[in-house]
């Protein structure tokens, strides 16, 4: 008789031939939220498969239609639909009636419950816009930013890039959400395009403000964990992970290397000598450990 091993409760239980795990876990005394009681109209029952994946019975039609909704990776499953023919271990992800609402209203939503991505992160911040705005009235400021992203956001969509967080004057742009071929490719294209926007825009703030800004770049290709954060109605698709968090370093680093645009050595490697670099370093990346070798990206 195969077993459900349960983190974090340590419970171990033996499963009859047939039973779902809902079903086994809730005779056996298991807590276990089910909203729908069992019929595949929510996701309170959604259990993350640590060991075992293969030993589960495949998605059943009514699980496949609510996984297509809410974008399971294949360890996320339904403890209502899923049967297993071998051990298995797995973690509840609904463990109280908080977890259960906040199940319930990310269904509701249409809300992304998280899972893991490989993605080129593409991060530009305006060099000197706080100078370059404190002696402008308001409305300028907001308009020169709004003119910026007006020519931006299209270079950005042109290259199969999304953005997908405004910093001030900052932004960062994923690229491989959809359509993982050539991401860190396309983003650099993106960003190389971005720096010839920029000088297009140039004598336009010039001729306005008697002033100008130039923009830098940083670009890394890694892992991230991508899903829907907020409360409620306001919930936004955001990514988080070491990757993120390097990317935005990478475009820091244009400050101490004078240059414009920036990539990691992972990303540098998707390239693939498409387009031509420069490298810089080893450099130390505050909030890294170590040293690290950057490359600059030069016109292709």
């Amino acid at each position: 008789m195969p077993q459900i091993h349960y983190q974090p409760d340590g419970r171990t239980i033996d499963i009859a031939a047939g039973q779902t795990i809902l079903a086994a876990s809730l005779d056996a005394g298991i807590p276990f939220a089910h909203s729908c009681g069992g019929n595949a109209r929510c996701s309170t029952c959604r259990v993350l498969i640590l060991d075992g994946v293969g030993n589960c019975s495949p998605r059943t039609p009514a699980e496949q239609t609510l996984v297509a909704h809410l974008h399971f990776d294949p360890a996320m499953r339904l403890a209502c639909q899923t049967r297993i023919h071998a051990p298995v271990t797995l973690r509840r992800l609904v463990l109280d009636s908080e977890d259960a609402a906040l199940a319930s209203s990310s269904a509701k939503l249409d809300m992304h419950p998280g899972e893991e991505k490989r993605l080129a992160i593409l991060f530009a911040d305006i060099v000197g816009f706080t100078p370059f705005s404190a002696r402008l009235l308001p409305y300028d400021a907001i308009h020169s930013l709004n003119r910026y992203f007006h020519h931006i956001g299209p270079v950005i969509a042109a290259h199969g890039g999304v953005i997908n967080n405004y910093m001030g004057d900052g932004f960062m742009a994923l690229f491989g959400l959809d359509d993982p071929a050539d991401a860190t490719l396309r983003a650099t294209r993106a960003g190389l395009a971005m720096l010839r926007t920029v000088e297009i825009l140039k004598p336009y703030f010039t001729a306005l403000f008697h002033r100008s800004f130039d923009i830098r770049i940083g670009l890394h290709y890694g892992c991230v964990v991508i899903g829907s954060v907020g409360f409620l109605e306001n919930q936004t698709t955001t990514v988080i992970g070491d990757a993120v968090n390097f990317a935005s370093r990478i475009e820091a680093a244009n400050k101490q290397t004078g240059t414009r645009f920036l990539l990691s050595k992972a990303a540098r490697t998707q390239l693939a000598g498409r387009i031509p670099t420069r490298p810089h370093g080893p450099l130390k990346i505050p909030g890294k450990k170590g040293r690290h070798l950057l490359h600059e990206v030069l016109a292709d």
